[in-house]
């Protein structure tokens, strides 16, 4: 199969490889280098390199190979099934768990558990991605959907690059942050800390976060977000260089703040996140589906606390 796509102002500057990884998000960027490699990545007039800038109007050809059968091994882990029928499933990933093996992580992935518990999964993603089409931070618990076969795989796959997937998290952060705020600064690797994305970078990526909800609790603030974009790490980035950082967030500031009366809050393994609803449409009937995943039991234990110790709770939406 042989998929088309012409480069935008946004892709301007970024190498061939990870401009079609971005738009090939089933397939990792070694994948996306090995084809290039073998002659099935064509622009026009002909055959290209890995390190190719990309400019706007380029026009790119690539042969994807047919899809393969997982190898990796099926674990009895525990997986909470949201929804299954014969085109796509629904999960809970909980916090903790990668979602794809990788070095260091050859075992106890979402696709050990996925084996395990769903059948028929689509092998487009490659033999360690199977029917993977988008991803969650290892912290991050909440609403994934999965592709059981290749058409499905597409579709979705297409969804989420066109943007037309809406995806809507909970999120804890230091601060006291106001309803409504849009947050829009573009995002890549950071220059100087290579596990770190960051507007600090030499090749940005369009970003959009949304705050729809607040409710203050003290010296931190439950939100309710939206994003329009899905980059890596974006909302704990977008929310740290405001000054809001994500409670138990290591890597981008979420620790070691709010003295002895949050003093419990340093019981957090993991960065308070949660992706909560996911809206989308399905790809066998058409139909627009929302999917909802509730608020992982570490989170709303932290929560129920705060809410106990606040004086003046403020009323939410947020669950």
């Amino acid at each position: 199969m042989t998929r088309q796509f012409v480069a935008t102002s946004e892709d301007a500057g970024q190498r061939l490889d990870q401009f079609l990884t971005s738009r090939l998000p089933d397939l990792s960027r070694s994948q996306v280098q090995r084809l290039i490699r073998h002659g099935r990545v064509r622009t026009h007039p002909g055959r290209v390199k890995p390190g190719l800038v990309v400019e706007p109007g380029l026009h790119v050809d690539v042969e994807v190979p047919p899809s393969e059968p997982a190898d990796v091994a099926a674990e009895p882990l525990p997986l909470t099934i949201l929804y299954d029928d014969a085109d796509i499933a629904v999960v809970d990933k909980p916090a903790g768990m990668v979602v794809h093996p990788a070095a260091g992580h050859a075992r106890g992935t979402l696709v050990n558990a996925l084996l395990h518990h769903v059948t028929g999964l689509s092998g487009i993603g490659g033999k360690d991605r199977p029917g993977i089409v988008h991803r969650l931070d290892r912290g991050t618990s909440g609403v994934m959907v999965i592709a059981k076969h290749d058409r499905a795989h597409r579709e979705l796959t297409r969804q989420f690059h066109d943007r037309e997937v809406e995806k809507e998290y909970v999120a804890l952060v230091w601060g006291r942050v106001r309803p409504g705020l849009r947050l829009e600064a573009p995002i890549g690797r950071d220059r100087r800390h290579r596990q770190k994305m960051s507007s600090r970078t030499a090749r940005p990526r369009q970003a959009s976060t949304h705050v729809v909800d607040v409710e203050p609790l003290g010296d931190v603030s439950l939100l309710r977000l939206t994003i329009g974009t899905g980059r890596t790490h974006q909302i704990r980035v977008h929310l740290s260089e405001q000054g809001y950082p994500v409670t138990g967030d290591t890597l981008y500031g979420g620790v070691k703040r709010g003295g002895r009366r949050f003093a419990f809050l340093a019981g957090l393994d993991r960065p308070f996140l949660h992706a909560a609803r996911l809206t989308l449409t399905h790809p066998g009937t058409g139909k627009r589906l929302t999917f909802e995943a509730p608020l992982a039991a570490d989170l709303a234990a932290i929560l129920s606390r705060l809410r106990q110790t606040t004086t003046t709770p403020a009323r939410s939406s947020i669950s």
